[in-house]
């Protein structure tokens, strides 16, 4: 199993923070079928092959998740992916 970890800084409120990591959390749900529920300021998301959670970090974000063995071979990609998006809405 692959694990990725990020920390993407952000000059965000600790509220445009979290509102923009529900729409995240949002797309992921319905773009991969994940369930995400918050616990304090993380979303706590899962799925087929993905457990994970995005904390709301005063100036940071992170984001941490367990691949599973199908996704652990698109690790690349999917880093990827989480990092453009959190520049995208972020930045």
């Amino acid at each position: 199993m692959a694990r990725i970890d990020i920390l993407h800084p952000h000059t965000r409120s600790a509220d445009e923070a979290r509102t923009i990591v529900e729409g995240i959390a949002a797309q992921l749900r319905e773009r991969y079928g994940l369930s995400g529920t918050w616990q304090g300021d993380a979303v706590v998301l899962s799925g087929p092959g993905l457990q994970g959670l995005v904390e709301v970090l005063p100036q940071q974000v992170r984001v941490s998740a367990e691949l599973g063995f199908l996704l652990s071979a698109l690790r690349g990609q999917v880093e990827g992916e989480i990092r453009r998006v959190l520049g995208e809405r972020l930045d």
